[in-house]
């Protein structure tokens, strides 16, 4: 149970880390210190309901085709992770990366909400990480119960990314312009991917 919640809680936080519109919406949110706690809610709810979705989706999915594409499904994922990784890795040697609050005219509750509702689910990537990748990985783990863990463990990750973002952004702010800060963080999140891609690729029995 708890290996299957640092599972979830490392992947979830890990893939939310990167560098977009939304956290930079967020960000922009708390340091202007608006509708922080709403925005943070919305975000952390969002990727909690897209990460259910989207193991148990897989999960159905393999229940009628266990045979035909349990393996392959883990061998994509090692994959898609050693791939993710190397993309962190390279902005590692880069350099280039930092989070700066994206510049904009929306202010109201209702506005608000609008937007980032276009910045959460009009994203392509959001559906790849949560429902795709997280709900792939998400099938090493055999029973109800700890499917269950993995989920909170990764639901829980984005609570507490969204909600420190959102109201440590005056804190991280500066930090988090400094390349540095982000050559540490992308390495950290490449070793973290390559790890996982190992255990993925060793159920897969590829090796």
């Amino acid at each position: 149970m708890l290996s299957a919640f640092l599972t979830g809680f490392i992947l979830g936080f890990s893939l939310i880390l990167i560098i977009g519109a939304q956290n930079s919406f967020v960000l922009r949110q708390g340091l202007m210190g608006r509708h922080v706690f709403i925005v943070a809610l919305f975000c952390a709810l969002s990727d909690a309901l897209l990460i259910t979705n989207g193991v148990a989706g897989i999960s159905i999915f393999l229940n009628n085709y266990i045979d035909l594409v349990s393996d392959w499904l883990f061998g994509i994922s090692a994959i898609w992770l050693t791939g993710y990784g190397l993309l962190r890795l390279r902005d590692a040697v880069i350099g280039k990366s930092v989070l700066i609050a994206e510049n904009s005219s929306v202010n109201g509750l209702a506005s608000t909400l609008s937007f980032l509702s276009i910045l959460t689910f009009a994203n392509p990537h959001v559906y790849l990480d949560t429902v795709v990748l997280i709900g792939s990985v998400s099938q090493q783990f055999p029973d109800n119960n700890t499917k269950l863990a993995y989920v909170l463990g990764a639901s829980i990750a984005s609570f507490v990314f969204f909600f420190s973002l959102a109201y440590g952004a005056k804190f991280l702010s500066p930090v988090m312009q400094r390349p540095i800060a982000w050559r540490l963080l992308d390495s950290f999140i490449a070793f973290v991917m390559f790890g996982l891609a190992i255990k993925m690729t060793y159920i897969a029995g590829w090796f």
